[in-house]
């Protein structure tokens, strides 16, 4: 009996690995020549993998091009080393591409055309659970469209003298052209036609999501845009990228680590939350860590060259927004690296609750606009009635920056009769480039509560260091600033703040400026900060230097 229940045994587990037995995608017709089509083959072994409960699709080595490839629940996709999935380029009438754009009519007026559709990408997938993406290998974006055309140039297709025809087809452009944008200009220009792919893998409303271990170039308008994604593991990617690198959108419960992103052109590492799915979701629970951003040439981080040379002013960065309908709450960001990119971006303009932020142990390097940037703004991009939202208990620790652009230094900017609140500034050294000028300091920094949020927007501010607008609650501790070049303006200017301790602030200022300017601030403790008066002033203070 012994003996037969042994038996027995012995054939439950063969039958076990019998049915976890990977499902090669060469062997369902996949040539992986980089010439023939493997679409059909590609497809044909995830629902095979599908079909028997779930299973690992493998790619062994080699160059499979591809249109849509559709993702299904308890399927893992497994990229060998040497293997790599290529978007193929759409034919020049579109008879031949990626999957059509599904429609979209409850995101549609409030949203561009790249964050409301998922089905035109080359990998895809809506509804599902337990689902991975696995390297080594690697996702070419070569036939994807970062907005406009048919599909993007490559870097060296840029340079070139003579470029390749990629623009979409004559009746596509007259279709898009007659379209009714409704009050915020979507859907409009940004829309592509049925045959174009524009994202190199979109999932929408997935949960139990692993991506690990492989790499992404030329990844279209996103490399990777997730909405409505909950428990989602990014670990270990490389994404060197012409637009976005990593985009969360209304995800909950999200951990990124050990990520290198190169998007020169826009954002790097972007929770969002948009109106996308038609109503608004927040992102929360949120951690980032471990992870470097950069906005090097395209191709330049994954070749190791790390060029500067094509003229762009780079992005780049770690961005919460600027979607911002359903909130952001509970992020932590740790352990992170910029590398000549823009700043870090908080922001809430189109109605969100955003709270419980924390920023630690942050090093940056030539930053070009605002090495922080808190923006609670009333663009309200969404339905009739969307009011202005909060910015609440956000903390900073820890963080080192070194050449940072003359423009701007650290914003942080309400709007009248809406204050961000509850900001702690500690351990905070940078070095700027300085060269502002007495005129720079007597501009009036304009309000642009309704306009898009960007740093650059604002103009020269009037303060080299630290501008904060409509704030309540600013603690400053432990807080070195220094300029590579004499600069005429204020090193820190607080106008309409309630309630500011500066704590240990070393405010260097090499031509006599004002280390500290404020105008309508409402209880200013200085304490233990060089060249400064230790003060206690409870009241309000119209207008001040010291």
């Amino acid at each position: 009996m012994r003996t037969v229940m042994r038996a027995c045994g012995l054939l439950l587990v063969g039958a076990a690995v019998a049915s976890a037995a990977p499902f090669d995608v060469k062997g369902y017709g996949a040539k992986g020549d980089g010439h023939a089509l493997d679409t059909l083959a590609i497809n044909r072994a995830i629902e095979a993998a599908a079909s028997a409960g779930g299973g690992t699709v493998v790619f062994p080595a080699g160059n499979y091009l591809s249109f849509s490839i559709h993702l299904k629940s308890h399927v893992t996709l497994q990229l060998d080393a040497g293997a790599t999935i290529i978007a193929a380029e759409p034919s020049a009438d579109l008879t031949q591409g990626y999957d059509p754009p599904e429609p979209n009519p409850g995101a549609e007026l409030y949203e561009d055309f790249g964050h409301s559709h998922w089905h035109n990408s080359l990998i895809w997938g809506e509804g599902l659970e337990d689902v991975a993406i696995v390297g080594p290998g690697r996702i070419f974006g070569r036939g994807l469209s970062r907005g406009t055309m048919r599909r993007d140039w490559l870097p060296e297709e840029r340079l070139a003298a003579a470029k390749a025809d990629v623009s979409l087809p004559a009746a596509a452009r007259e279709a898009i052209a007659q379209l009714k944008p409704g009050p915020f200009g979507f859907p409009g220009r940004d829309t592509l036609p049925a045959g174009v792919g524009n994202k190199a893998i979109a999932l929408k409303n997935c949960r139990n999501v692993i991506f690990r271990d492989f790499t992404i170039y030329h990844g279209g308008h996103f490399a990777i845009l997730a909405t409505g994604v909950d428990n989602w593991t990014c670990d270990n990617l490389k994404i060197d990228t012409n637009r976005d690198g990593i985009d969360f959108d209304a995800c909950q419960n999200v951990r990124v680590s050990n990520c290198t992103i190169n998007s020169p052109h826009d954002d790097g590492i972007c929770p969002k939350s948009s109106y996308g799915l038609g109503y608004a979701r927040p992102t929360e629970n949120v951690t980032i860590t471990n992870c470097q951003v950069s906005g090097y040439d395209e191709g330049t981080l994954l070749d190791g060259t790390r060029k500067r040379t094509d003229g762009h002013r780079p992005t780049g960065r770690i961005k919460c927004g600027t979607e911002s309908n359903g909130g952001f709450r509970n992020i932590t960001i740790s352990n992170c690296v910029f590398d000549y990119s823009s700043g870090l971006a908080l922001e809430s303009v189109d109605g969100a609750l955003m709270e419980d932020i924390v920023v630690s142990n942050i090093t940056m390097r030539d930053i070009v606009n605002a090495p922080i940037f808190i923006r609670l703004g009333s663009r309200l991009r969404g339905p009739e009635g969307t009011q202005v939202g909060t910015a609440r208990r956000i903390r900073i620790d820890n963080l080192v920056a070194h050449n940072v652009a003359a423009t701007a230094g650290i914003l942080i900017a309400g709007i009248p009769n809406h204050t961000i609140d509850d900001v702690w500034l500690s351990n905070i050294f940078i070095d700027f480039a300085g060269g502002g000028t007495e005129q720079d300091a007597a501009r009036l920094v304009p309000e642009d509560e309704s306009a898009y949020p960007e740093p650059g927007r604002f103009g020269k501010l009037s303060s080299w260091g630290l501008f904060a607008r409509h704030v309540t609650n600013l603690v400053v501790r432990s807080f070195e600033l220094r300029t590579a070049t004499a600069d005429a303006r204020p090193v820190v200017w607080l106008e309409d703040v309630g309630g500011v301790t500066l704590d240990g602030a070393d405010l260097a200022s090499s031509t006599g400026a004002a280390k500290l300017s404020v105008a309508n601030v409402r209880g200013l403790a200085i304490h233990n900060s060089r060249g400064l008066p230790e003060t206690n002033v409870p009241e309000a203070i119209a207008s001040r230097k010291f």
